[in-house]
């Protein structure tokens, strides 16, 4: 009969458990000294080893020839807890057997003594289960139990237990279990029974198993059901994880608002076995990353990736201010409680939820004014003299004169003849996407701006069109103009003189002195038809 991975493979000694070394070296130390205690409280997630643990400190409490703090499975004591025929090592599920009455049968049985074993050993699963009533006949009887009986407590929920009942149990918590740890269990496993697992695909197993052992062996199997050859690939179509190159891609897509690539990206996970939901839960772990790596000095410490991935994130975070990422995940884990009560329309919700994180001024809550605000900040970092506010005319008729004074100053040309004089002198430049695309890789903060003009070629010089005096300034600077003279060169194959780049500030409607400084460093919306 086929059994299980997790069971198959689960540790038989102390030696054998993976990532709890704090706990084993004390439990081996006990065993070899004969100190134990009469009742232990093994606490932590799931799947990290504690009715591991306890099964094994089981064996070891009764072994006869204990060997290095671990049992010898090869006595009878031991055969028998391991063939499960022990009738002195007891295991209860607290979840279905919480009542007063379990805990009142153990009460009147621990005065017998084992009937083969050297202790009667009591191994209480999901002890948090347990009623107020169970707890409180089981309190004494924990307190001062005979001399030949020990419980074993195990729970994943601490902090639902009586202090009364922690108190009186020598405690142990287990942590989650390393990738590291686990990655090399799972290759150990894998070799026995003839499986060729990838490095990389056994990462992508741990990362997914969250710390639990028991997980992480049981997705093993699933992948090993289809081929023998486990490869990343596999991984993701069986298991429905999203690999971090897609989700790089779609978080650079947000920063280069290509609506395009966001929606095929969210089509392509619709259309795949993979849930939207565990990709969202995916993203919302890499803005995680994001965030360490734009705050902490050490990031590498808090992150579990390989040098190559700290070094692609890195260049990903480097495109974002922390305003905007905490944004970001604002809207994701909003978006993410949405869908779990939405599931007809969890893709509308992840499309508009994207868009959204694309363009801040779509949003008014405090959290996009503050991305906003951070790319003002950006540009005055530059140095660059913000456009003044304009004037708001107090008394129409005293101002009357004065636009009449202007206008007889600088006449202006009719638009008929301004138009015929574009069309003579000025060919649109079609490579001007291009050229964004290149002064992206050199000047991004200039880049951003560059996007929102039009070019033409005037008689051999470039004329730039910008959308206001702002970003006139901000692509006029020195430092900005020696980007674009590099780009052009690149773009339109010959080289063009900082002088030979004119700017114009194009008349458009007007907004308010912060609408105008803020819409200077994002791009338009959606495009319109």
């Amino acid at each position: 009969m086929h059994q299980a991975f997790y069971r198959k493979w689960r540790p038989r000694t102390f030696d054998d458990v993976c990532g709890q070394e704090h706990i084993t070296s004390i439990l081996r130390y006990e065993a070899e000294n004969q100190a134990f205690s009469h009742a232990y409280l093994f606490c932590g997630s799931r799947g990290t080893g504690k009715t591991t643990c306890a099964k094994i400190l089981a064996k070891v409490v009764n072994c006869e020839h204990p060997v290095g703090g671990n049992p010898c499975l090869k006595c009878a004591s031991c055969q028998a807890i391991e063939n499960g025929s022990a009738t002195d090592v007891l295991e209860m599920d607290a979840a279905s057997n919480n009542g007063v009455d379990n805990v009142r049968d153990i009460r009147d049985e621990v005065i017998y003594l084992p009937s083969e074993l050297r202790y009667r050993v009591y191994i209480i699963d999901e002890v948090h289960m347990l009623s107020t009533s169970a707890f409180n006949a089981l309190l004494k009887t924990l307190e001062e139990p005979p001399e030949h009986v020990i419980f074993i407590l195990a729970t994943t929920e601490l902090q639902k237990l009586p202090a009364t009942i922690v108190s009186r149990c020598q405690r142990f918590d287990f942590r989650r279990i390393s990738t590291d740890a686990m990655m090399a269990r799972l290759d150990y496993i894998a070799k026995e029974e003839g499986l060729s697992l990838d490095p990389d695909a056994a990462r992508m197993l741990a990362k997914f198993a969250q710390g639990g052992m028991r997980d992480a062996i049981s997705l093993l199997e699933l992948c090993a059901g289809s081929q023998k050859e486990i490869t990343p690939e596999l991984v993701e179509k069986i298991v429905g994880i999203t690999g971090r190159g897609l989700l790089c891609d779609l978080v650079n897509a947000l920063a280069d608002k290509q609506y395009d690539t966001i929606f095929s990206i969210v089509d392509e996970v619709v259309r795949s076995a993979k849930d939207l939901i565990v990709f969202w839960q995916d993203l919302l772990s890499l803005y995680r990353d994001l965030l360490v790596i734009k705050t902490a000095k050490n990031a590498k410490a808090y992150l579990d990736l390989t040098q190559d991935e700290l070094a692609s994130l890195s260049a990903l975070a480097a495109r974002f201010s922390k305003e905007t990422l905490l944004y970001h995940v604002s809207l994701v884990e909003e978006t993410f409680l949405a869908m779990q009560k939405s599931n007809a329309v969890k893709r509308a919700l992840a499309e508009a939820t994207l868009l959204r994180m694309c363009d801040e001024s779509l949003d008014t809550s405090s959290t996009a004014l503050l991305s906003r605000i951070s790319k003002l900040e950006a540009a005055m970092r530059f140095g660059v003299t913000l456009p003044l506010a304009k004037e708001v005319p107090t008394a129409a008729p005293t101002q009357k004169p004065a636009k009449e004074e202007i206008v007889a100053e600088k006449p202006q040309k009719p638009k008929q003849a301004e138009q015929k004089e574009e069309k003579k002198n000025l060919s649109p430049i079609k490579e001007w996407a291009e050229a964004a695309d290149y002064l992206e890789n050199i000047d991004p903060v200039s880049a951003g701006f560059f996007r929102n003009t039009k070019g033409y070629d005037q008689n051999g010089t470039i004329l730039i069109r910008t959308p206001d005096d702002f970003t006139r300034q901000m692509l006029s600077a020195k430092i900005a103009r020696e980007h674009l003279a590099n780009t052009f060169a690149a773009v339109l194959g010959h080289k063009i003189p900082e002088d030979g780049i004119l700017f114009e500030t194009a008349a458009g409607e007007d907004f308010s002195p912060l609408d105008e400084i803020l819409d200077a460093w994002e791009e338009p919306s959606l495009p319109q038809e």
